[in-house]
C-alpha cells in the first residue's frame, strides 16, 4: 500500500486550484470587457448583503492555502495585505501564493500528520493534528471560499462551468 504523502493531500491541491481560480478570474474580466461592462464591478458583488465580495474571498482563500502549508512544515504563515482592488492585483496575490504553497518540499512535510497545530479565532483556540487540520479546518475553508468566489462570478452572468472550476 501506498502511503498518502501530506504534500500531496494539501500542497498538491491548492496549486491546482488556485491556478483554476485565476483562469476563472481571467475569463470573467475578459467576458465583462467584451460584454461592455467595468470589470470591477464583479469585485465588490457578492450573494448575499452579509457575505464577503469577490475580492475578500480570493483573499481568504489564498489566506488558507498558504497558512496550511507554512503551518503543516513548522512555518509560520507569511503576511499578505488583504489590499487588492483589481482583477490583476488579485492574480498577483493568486501567484504569489502559488510560489509560496510550491517553495515547501515534500520533505519538510514529514511527521506533519501528527504535528500539532493551533488556530486563533475570534474567542476560542482551535487545536488539531495536522491530517486533522487539513481535512476539518483548511481544505474545507479554502473550498468554501473558492466556491463562494465562482458562484459570485457565476450569479453576476459569468459564463463558467463546472469544467472551469475542476480543470485549468
Amino acid at each position: 500500500m501506498t502511503k498518502l504523502s501530506m504534500h500531496a493531500i494539501s500542497a498538491g491541491v491548492f496549486a491546482r486550484m488556485l491556478r483554476n481560480m485565476s483562469a476563472i478570474l481571467a475569463k470573467a474580466e475578459s467576458q465583462a470587457k467584451t460584454k461592455g461592462y467595468d470589470p470591477a464591478v464583479l469585485l465588490n458583488a457578492r450573494l448575499a448583503p452579509d457575505m464577503f465580495p469577490l475580492t475578500r474571498q480570493i483573499q481568504i482563500a489564498t489566506d488558507h492555502a498558504k497558512g496550511a502549508v507554512a503551518r503543516l512544515t513548522g512555518n509560520t504563515p507569511e503576511a499578505i495585505e488583504d489590499n487588492e482592488t483589481t482583477f490583476g492585483e488579485l492574480q498577483a496575490r493568486i501567484a504569489k501564493v502559488i510560489a509560496i504553497v510550491e517553495s515547501f518540499k515534500p520533505e519538510a512535510y514529514e511527521g506533519s500528520e501528527t504535528r500539532e497545530i493551533s488556530i486563533k479565532i475570534p474567542n476560542a483556540e482551535l487545536k488539531f493534528s495536522g491530517l486533522d487540520y487539513v481535512n476539518q479546518w483548511a481544505m474545507p475553508n479554502f473550498y468554501f471560499h473558492l466556491t463562494t468566489a465562482y458562484d459570485i462570478l457565476r450569479a453576476n452572468g459569468v459564463e463558467l462551468g463546472k469544467r472551469d472550476f475542476l480543470i485549468s
